[in-house]
Parts: structure tokens; sequence; C-alpha cells
């Protein structure tokens, strides 16, 4: 049996896609429309949301800046007055910048907190009172397999990623028995204007209209983790179960960094 409540049909489901105007997120949006889903579309770029939206009746644009919880309350609640909930709250926004531990920053590590793991937290807030007055939703969040284990250039990044796996972990204990979904999202290299930043080869690379395909089909499977793609995702939950000693040389070896 499914963790979650497996989803048979998207025509008329209330989706808030935060993260929504580039990459993965804009994927996700295409698709979620195409398949017949409403969907409210969040992020700091008015001028793309409204690209993706241009002819979409199902689509509501809703500008906000995942930092800012008081404007992500306000996009809520312009859902709840549209549409009178939301069934799915989806978090994909995020921003990746590498960085090894010669290179510390605090200013550019903050930043990277405050829209990986507090940009969440902040949309969490906003959405969950209210999926818990109704008794039924779900919440999906996108961390990385950057976040099973340390890797070389991940050093901040990683980390706000494996805060996102343990958040998500502790969503569903808390929440599956309120009769609420939790699903947790780990891509693997997927092409966006983030990874263009990564100097190395990225393993698996997968275009994000694949990773939109991805996520769909675990949600509609009522996956809790969905992780893809499985030829790369497998070999990096192998690698976390290995002593350190060998998981260091394996990671130095296979990444040369």
């Amino acid at each position: 049996m499914p963790l979650n409540r497996r989803i048979e049909d998207w025509k008329g489901r209330r989706v808030w896609l935060v993260g929504a105007s580039t990459g993965i997120g804009a994927a996700l949006a295409a698709l979620l429309l195409e398949r017949g889903a409403r969907v409210a579309l969040s992020s700091r770029s008015r001028d793309a949301l409204d690209a993706l939206a241009a002819g979409q009746a199902n689509a509501l644009v809703l500008p906000a800046d995942v930092t800012d919880a008081g404007a992500l309350a306000a996009a809520h609640a312009q859902i709840l007055a549209a549409w009178g909930g939301v069934d799915l709250a989806l978090f994909n926004a995020g921003t990746h910048s590498p960085v090894r531990a010669w290179e510390l920053d605090l200013a550019r590590a903050k930043t990277l907190i405050d829209t990986n793991l507090t940009g969440v937290l902040n949309g969490l807030a906003a959405a969950l009172p209210d999926m818990l007055a109704q008794k039924s939703g779900a919440v999906a969040v996108v961390a990385s397999v950057a976040g099973y284990s340390g890797l070389p250039t991940s050093l901040i990044y990683g980390a706000t990623k494996a805060a996102l796996i343990n958040l998500a972990e502790t969503l569903y204990l808390d929440l599956a028995p309120k009769g609420l979904g939790v699903h947790l999202i780990c891509p693997g290299f997927v092409e966006t204007p983030l990874t263009a930043k990564n100097q190395f080869a990225m393993p698996a690379l997968i275009p994000a209209a694949e990773a939109a395909r991805e996520i769909v089909a675990g949600l509609e499977r009522g996956e809790f983790e969905i992780h893809f793609p499985k030829r790369f995702t497998r070999v990096v939950k192998f690698l976390r179960l290995l002593p350190y000693r060998w998981y260091f040389w394996l990671v130095h070896k296979g990444t040369g960094l």
C-alpha cells in the first residue's frame, strides 16, 4: 500500500506550486495544467509566471518571494478566496551555489538557507492550518539527492537539502495520522539554470520535462519518497550505507574533488 492517497485524476485539483518560474517548476506547471489541474503559480518573477499562465484558464499568477513569510501568506489567502482551498502545496523554490569549505561566505550561506529551508517553512506555515482544518490535502517538498550524504561543492546546499529530508519525514509522522499527505521529492541532476553553475560532469543528467513526469507519476502513485533517475539515485542511496572510510574514498575517486 502507498504511504499517501493515490491521485486518480488531476482535473479540478487545486495545486499551489511555489517555485514555478523556471526549471523543474516551470515543467511541472505545464504538465499539471495539461492534466487539468488548477495551478496557482508563485515565484519572484511575475513575467515568467505570466508567460506560463498565458492562455491557461486554470492558472492563477501569485508572485511571492519565499523568504517573505507575509507574501506567501497573502498568496495563500488569494488561493482560498479564488478556489476555497488547496489540495496540494508543492514547495519547489530553491537556489544553489557551489561552495567548498575554504570558500565559506556567511552572506552566501544565509541566502541558501533562507531560500531553500526557511522558504519551505514559510510556505508550510501558510498552507498547513487550512489543510488541517479541512482534514484533507497534501504537501510536497523538493529536496535533492545532495541531501542524502555530504558531497564536494555542496557545503551549504547539501545541508539545506538534508534538513528538508528530515523535515519531510517528521511532517509525515505528524500529519499522516491527521489525514494529510506528505511527499518528499529527491531529484538527481536535472537540466536547470541552477545546475548550469556546476563545473563538473553530472551523471545521469535529465531534462526538466522528464523530472516533471517522474514527480507527477510519483504523486499519482501516492509515494512518500519520489527519487529519480533511479539509475543514479539508487547508487547514491547505496553509498550512504557504507562505512565512512569507504564512502569518502569512493566519493573522492568518483568526483575527482
